[in-house]
């Protein structure tokens, strides 16, 4: 075994005392493999250096959890003995390298996840952020970005049904691409990765294995993103093709119970799934480099063993049901390799023909990994600039229109009209028209609604109340079709944690939503954290995504957000509405520290009054005030219903002892806008008050127009012209 230079660590991201640790470990110098593979494994993408102690604070346990964190995806109980699973993971930087593969292998990549477990995809969200569309360059990534979502989930058949678009300029450099994934499977056949069985094969799937990708994401996922093309090459390449024959073959795989134990490659190739894999059932794992396919020939062992190359799978497999899983993937043509076995000796070693190339305990690439504490400081100031795009003394109309065509709070439809939402034919609610995703369940004879959701500006100003509200705002949605959650997984996208102030961001920002999850009694299923989420020009917001699954009886009863002529419309909820970090003082370039804070209890009353009345029918229209207020609230439904309104929010006035613009446009958490007949909403008024949450009656929908006053604040535009600023947004 060749020795290496001590100056090849820190080339690879490894620092001087980690080197250290791993001559320690193992009583020598590593090799070129095995440094390969403990730079890897130790970097931050893999390892969660900087967040794995913080992550122990977040609640996973729940009746319904079948397979929480450090599985591929979570999974919980759905009853008639079906689950779901889901997670949803970022390609964040391959994404600004090269936005089309970044997106496209982001989304393939978590379909793996979710079809390891057994679980047949049927659904993507995603979760994107760019810088402001002024940019070329955001407007470049977001065209390539939606184009590469779209061709990977169309490709291979799986819709895409929800998600978020936001645009600020801390994201110009350094975009964020989150994908989320659903899957439905049978509760009693998931399987775990964890691989047991002394003797038992180790099995390749899938693609030929190349260069692309080598040092890929879990490289740039662990390191400040540097300015220019040098990073290209490191991006993976995506063939929805090969992924749909490789996901059918491992579904029936799994449903003949040939498999033993199943993994996704994803960073970090066969080292991370082969560790992880070992690490999970207390084994060791012998690979032979010299019998995986190549697409080129001349690869080395290291490259072999980090390739990052895409639609691959490791199984493990008993020697009495080789040939059987052998001859399923020659029927699905999808590559299929014995490459290694299952051995007891608790160590990953990688064979080349006859010679030993590496040789590592695998407690020492998956346990040993060194965990630092943060040092988190609070900034005095606002770190992220502001410009002014709306000048203070703008009357409320203008307002209005300007608030509605901001690109963070336009319509997404020239995004979302590029995938496929329907396919499959389980999608009850389209992108717009609901608050969450509806997707009907003839197993179960029941539904699920799915949201993603999350605001980086808000918690760049109050990263504890910031998050707080991603978790409650996740919630609401899924309310307004009358679903109850039932898991949640999250991505934590943050800049470098070794500055003070971003680690301050990121413990607080895991507290919120922590505190969150335990008083919605929602558990943490799985997630993944992405850092380093920065450029020369700064770091991002801080920005945690949050996903949520959850369960509805009946999805014909799934309410939407367009008004009917003639409805009354009422507002529901403790919304408490205020300027601070809005998208109107965005506008104004009012940003600052600071958003107000919300009683838990107090939302968690209004989501529960709001989810029975959709499913008992009281209501027909439901929608949460978030982006833009209660005014683009309001404003949004009527577009969507194509009818006009006339409120009179003189009560929230009194209520909240709010000022009539904060009460147009101001932003919080748990506000609702409802509508249905006029005896329906009396009558959810009077459950609000026996439940202590806040029913107050605004409004009427009729007329073409949008006419809301609010003491010394009032609006009129016609449903036209707030129909057009709402659909402005396009990239060209």
């Amino acid at each position: 075994m060749a020795t290496t230079s001590g100056a090849r660590h820190r080339e690879l991201g490894l620092i001087d005392s980690e080197y250290e640790l791993i001559r320690e470990l193992l009583q020598r110098h590593p090799n070129d493999v095995e440094l390969a593979m403990f730079s890897l494994l130790w970097s931050e993408h893999c390892g969660y250096k900087h967040s794995r102690k913080l992550l122990r604070r977040l609640p996973t346990e729940g009746a319904r959890v079948l397979m929480g964190p450090g599985e591929n995806a979570g999974a919980v109980d759905l009853g008639a003995g079906h689950a779901v699973a889901f997670k949803v993971e970022s390609h964040n930087h391959p994404s600004a390298v090269e936005p089309f593969q970044g997106a496209a292998t982001g989304v393939g990549g978590i379909l793996r996840d979710v079809f390891a477990l057994g679980a047949r995809p049927i659904a993507i969200l995603d979760s994107l952020r760019f810088g402001e569309l002024s940019s070329e360059r955001s407007r470049y990534l977001l065209d390539r970005v939606v184009a590469g979502i779209g061709h990977y989930g169309n490709s291979i058949g799986v819709p895409t049904v929800g998600g978020e678009i936001y645009f600020e300029a801390p994201y110009e450099q350094n975009c964020l691409v989150n994908a989320m994934c659903v899957g439905l499977a049978q509760a009693e056949r998931m399987v775990r990765s964890a691989a047991r069985g002394s003797g038992n094969f180790v099995v390749l799937l899938g693609a030929s294995t190349g260069r692309d990708g080598i040092g890929g994401a879990s490289v740039l996922a662990s390191a400040e993103l540097a300015e220019g093309e040098e990073k290209r090459p490191s991006v993976q390449i995506g063939d929805p093709f090969e992924e749909k024959k490789l996901m059918e073959c491992c579904l029936e795989l799994l449903d003949r119970g040939l498999l033993v134990a199943l993994q996704d490659l994803g960073a970090a190739g066969l080292t991370s799934s082969s560790a992880e894999m070992a690490s999970a059932g207390g084994v060791g794992i012998d690979v032979a480099v010299d019998r995986v396919p190549l697409r080129e020939a001349d690869m080395e062992p290291f490259e072999i063993m980090i390739s990052e190359s895409q639609e691959r799978m490791l199984a493990v497999v008993d020697p009495a049901s080789i040939d059987e899983v052998m001859a399923i993937c020659e029927r699905w043509q999808t590559g299929a390799a014995v490459i290694g076995e299952v051995t007891d000796t608790e160590r990953i070693r990688v064979m080349d023909g006859a010679d030993v190339v590496g040789d590592v305990p695998v407690s020492a690439l998956i346990d040993a990994c060194p965990l630092y504490d943060l040092e988190p400081e609070q900034p005095g100031e606002w770190l992220y600039g502001n410009e002014v795009s709306l000048e203070r003394g703008a009357d409320p109309d203008r307002v209005l229109t300007a608030l509605l065509a901001s690109p963070s709070v336009a319509s997404k439809r020239w995004a979302f009209e590029q995938y496929d939402s329907i396919v499959q034919s389980r999608t009850v609610r389209r992108p717009e028209a609901a608050d969450a995703a509806v997707l009907r369940l003839d197993e179960t004879e029941g539904a699920i609604a799915v949201a993603i959701d999350g605001n980086g500006r808000r918690v760049a100003c109050d990263p504890y109340r910031g998050a707080v509200e991603a978790v409650l705002e996740c919630a609401q949605n899924l309310a307004c079709v009358g679903a109850e959650p039932l898991g949640l997984t999250n991505c934590l996208n943050f800049g470098n944690p070794e500055k003070p102030y971003v680690a301050w961001q990121l413990d607080r920002s895991v507290q919120g939503l922590a505190d969150a999850c335990a008083a919605l009694e929602v558990p943490v299923v799985g997630g993944n954290v992405s850092l380093y989420n920065e450029s020369e020009s700064g770091p991002i917001y801080p920005t945690p995504v949050v996903g949520m699954v959850g369960e509805l009886p009946d999805p014909a009863r799934a309410a939407g957000i367009a008004l009917r002529d003639g409805d009354a419309i009422a507002l529901v909820g403790p919304f408490a509405p205020s300027p601070a970090g809005s998208e109107l003082a965005k506008l104004r370039g009012d940003l600052a520290n600071g958003v107000p804070g919300v009683s838990l209890a107090a939302v968690r009353a209004a989501i529960e009054l709001v989810r029975d009345a959709v499913r008992a029918g009281t209501v027909s229209c439901a929608h949460d005030v978030s982006d833009g207020g209660l005014a683009c609230a309001l404003a949004e439904c009527a577009i969507t219903g194509g009818v006009g309104l006339r409120a009179d929010l003189d009560p929230l006035v009194e209520l909240r002892g709010a000022s009539g613009e904060a009460c147009l446009f101001g932003e919080g958490s748990g506000g609702f806008v409802v509508a249905g007949a006029h005896a329906e909403l009396n009558a959810l008024a009077a459950d609000g008050r026996e439940r202590g949450v806040d029913v107050v009656l605004i409004g009427e929908a009729g007329s073409d127009r949008v006419d809301i006053s609010a003491a010394e604040a009032e609006l009129s535009v016609s449903l036209r012209a707030a129909e057009q600023a709402w659909r402005s947004l396009s990239p060209s």
